[in-house]
Parts: structure tokens; sequence; C-alpha cells
């Protein structure tokens, strides 16, 4: 049985002479918790927006939920991305929205038929699984970078999506707020069930969540495996990230 909920083959871009990713594969399990781990610049980033369509790749093949997204005209890749949720790395809030409007912003887009009880449970819901329920009528300038980086988790969490990609999720953040947003992440997991691709260069981060590992070196799946098995490679590439 095929649990690949995405599934990426020699995926190839450049910018200029700058070669990127090179035939980079990788699939991420349905349930799984995968962290593509690489120095900063090495096109971790470049690959995530590639997988939602906000970059196009030279050459390659994305399926993301059984569809190549690739081959997806606007219609058909807004119904992917309802599905698939982007915690961007600055969090990208309105900072003229309170957290509430910031929240309901994705239901309008997406132009669900709710009203406004239903809206108003999603976003008490959505609150509640990054514990800030007290928040709702605040705006993004007043609260710290950590409970802004749990607003935009909250806004992601807020279409039920199946997949979450998180890019860089704790940079910025002190070392015990780093920490307790990789916590959050296994515990939206291990709630929801989704299956998360996560971009990171932080190993604290990287040792709480990954399930399983990709290295993206030199453009290309240089190397996979869980953390114990990564942190106890020779090879002075992959070593260099534990030491």
């Amino acid at each position: 049985m095929n649990d690949a909920v995405i599934k990426i083959e020699g995926l190839c871009k450049s910018f200029g002479a700058n070669k990127v990713l090179d035939h980079f594969d990788l699939t991420l399990h349905r349930g799984e918790n995968l962290v593509v781990l690489g120095k900063s610049g090495s096109g971790k980033s470049v690959l995530i927006k590639c997988i939602i369509g906000l970059i196009e790749p030279n050459r390659g093949k994305i399926q993301v939920l059984g569809k190549n997204v690739l081959n997806l005209n606007h219609v058909q890749l807004d119904q992917v991305r309802v599905k698939v949720a982007f915690l961007f790395q600055s969090n990208a809030l309105y900072d003229s929205m309170t957290v509430r409007e910031n929240l309901e912003f994705p239901l309008r887009r997406h132009s669900f038929q709710l009203n406004h009880n239903e809206v108003d449970q999603m976003v008490l819901e959505a609150l509640q699984n990054v514990g800030l329920e007290h928040t709702v009528d605040m705006m993004p300038a007043d609260l710290s970078g950590g409970m802004r980086k749990r607003i935009a988790l909250a806004r992601t969490l807020i279409l039920k999506p199946e997949i979450i990609l998180y890019d860089e999720p704790t940079t910025g953040l002190d070392p015990i707020t780093s920490q307790e947003i990789s916590a959050l992440i296994n515990q939206i997991r291990d709630k929801y069930q989704t299956s998360s691709l996560v971009i990171s260069h932080d190993m604290r981060c990287v040792r709480t969540v990954a399930h399983r590992i990709v290295m993206l070196i030199d453009g290309k799946c240089y190397a996979q495996g869980t953390y114990e098995e990564l942190s106890q490679s020779n090879d002075p590439k992959i070593s260099a990230f534990f030491d």
C-alpha cells in the first residue's frame, strides 16, 4: 500500500548559474514528521516553495496527495493548497488584523459557507490547540515572538490540513520557546495525524520532531535516516551537523 502524501522525483531548480536543487528526491509518508536538514542557503526554502507552487522548478515531478502539482491549473492548485498548510518562517501575520481576523482570513479566502457561530468555534479550537485562547482580540504587535509563531500555527490548523509544511519553525526564538514550538509540532501531529515536512537547521528541533531526516547537501538527497542513525555517521558532510 502506497502511503506517500508527498513524492518528489528528480527535482531541479537553478537561479542563473546557481544550481540549488539537483535531481532531488523525497517521499513524505502519511502521519510522518520528516525533517529536511541542510545549511543556510542550501535550498530548503526553495524546495518547500516548489511543493506549494510558489516557485516553478526547471524539471522533475512533485506529487502531493496523488496530484502532480506541476500540471495543475490555478483552481486545481488551490484545491490542493486547502489540504496543505504552510507555516512561513516570518509567520506572515497581518499586522493590521486582530488574532481573530488573522485566523478567519483562510476561511474567507477559501469561501467556506459557515455561519458566525461555526467560525467562532473554529477560531477558538485553533487557539486552544496552541494554548492562546486569551489572545483572540489582541494585535500581532502585542504578542511575543513565540506567541506570534503559535498564532501562525493556529492559522495553519484552522482548515484541518492533511499536510503541514514548516519553514524554519524555531528561527529567531530563544531555546526554551524553540523547545515549546517543537513539542507543539509533535502534539499537533499526534492529535490530528497530520503529515509534516519540517525545514530546519536547529538540531534541538530536529532531534525532538524528526521520525526521519533527509540531508539536503549539494542540491541532492545526500543521505537519509533517523537522528540516531545519521548522528553516528563517519561521513564529515553529515557528522558536521551533529558535532
